[in-house]
């Protein structure tokens, strides 16, 4: 994480920890000996921490006395290793006989979710996008030998980011297939809407291009930015393919009709897409405080926008001849 560029103050939730007297009792030894876990347990904790004797009454003050060794006899491995442990028939044994005592580094505080130790690595972010630092770090991890036991997962924002964009997809698909269902119910049509729909890719690539010319990244902000387009990027299809349905029942040819068509409502659609584009570019352009969350959803709608208006007023007409004229030419057919 140190090396990971963009990350800063890299921190880990467990310090090296303290040292400590690791006692590995051999319990077979032990139990030949008659002394058990505990015994030892008990003699030890008397030895180095002490034991509460009795309570020392005077004036109404009550004090308790505690029974230990002194400092010199209970700071290095050899006086644990020479402390007597009384057996269950009343004979002495050294502790070094019945176990083996070495020096190591104990965590002063353990940490457990889902009833597991965790560690956590945490770090702060510096001019990368987070999801850009998680990539660099997750390849690192995957060049590493984890132990077998040992699990590595990513939790606070990087999982909170891909759990949000998870359900922010799932909303996206969900809202093209709301989208062309209201307008297959308006148009009582299946064809028209399909049409209608080949401009919410284009504005996708808008949105792509945006991205690239501000060094803006996919955020959550910009996800809602691209929910946001797929209602307004149709909206200029629907006047156009409408107004030239309503031209073809008037009894003008399909050519004729998309050429009307084009020309009448090229005002309609230039006047509600300069709107919208210029009403996010403030938000867009904007340096105040907390700009900075805001401005990935103006550079969306404006690139979506901006690109599908365009896609709207010149391949829209075109596939809707493609397919008008697929139609009428199986129609003859199977009039013939």
């Amino acid at each position: 994480v140190e090396n990971t560029p963009g990350a800063r103050d890299a921190k880990i939730s467990r310090p090296l920890g303290r040292p400590e007297f690791l006692v590995n009792i051999n319990r077979e030894k032990a139990a030949l000996l008659g002394v058990n876990v505990t015994d030892i347990a008990l003699a030890l904790r008397t030895q180095v921490y002490g034991t509460e004797a009795t309570k020392y009454r005077e004036g109404g003050d009550e004090y308790e006395i505690f029974v230990r060794a002194k400092g010199d006899k209970r700071n290095s491995i050899e006086d644990l290793t020479n402390m007597i442990i009384t057996t269950r028939t009343g004979s002495t044994v050294r502790l070094g006989n019945l176990a083996t005592i070495e020096q190591a580094m104990a965590p002063t505080e353990i940490e457990r979710m889902d009833r597991e130790r965790i560690v956590k690595v945490g770090a702060d972010l510096y001019k990368r996008p987070l999801g850009d630092v998680a990539a660099d770090i997750e390849r690192e991890i995957d060049k590493l030998e984890i132990p077998e036991g040992i699990n590595v997962s990513f939790g606070g924002s990087v999982k909170e980011q891909r759990e949000n964009f998870r359900d922010l997809f799932f909303l996206l698909l969900l809202s093209l297939l709301l989208v062309y269902m209201v307008m297959a119910s308006q148009f009582e049509s299946l064809r028209d809407p399909f049409i209608i729909m080949f401009s919410i890719p284009f504005a996708f690539v808008g949105v792509i291009w945006a991205f690239f010319i501000t060094q803006t990244t996919l955020s959550l902000m910009s996800f809602i930015g691209l929910i946001i387009l797929v209602g307004l990027v149709v909206k200029n299809a629907i006047v156009l393919i409408d107004y030239t349905n309503i031209l073809r029942k008037r009894g003008l040819d399909m050519m004729k009709a998309i050429t009307l068509g084009g020309k009448h409502r090229l005002r309609p659609v230039l006047m509600t897409a300069l709107t919208t584009m210029l009403g996010m570019l403030p938000m867009a352009l904007s340096r105040n405080e907390g700009a900075q969350m805001w401005r990935p959803l103006g550079i969306t709608v404006i690139g979506g926008m901006l690109v599908s208006t365009i896609v709207t007023l010149v391949l829209v007409p075109v596939i809707y001849s493609v397919f008008e004229s697929r139609r009428n030419n199986h129609t003859k057919e199977a009039q013939a």
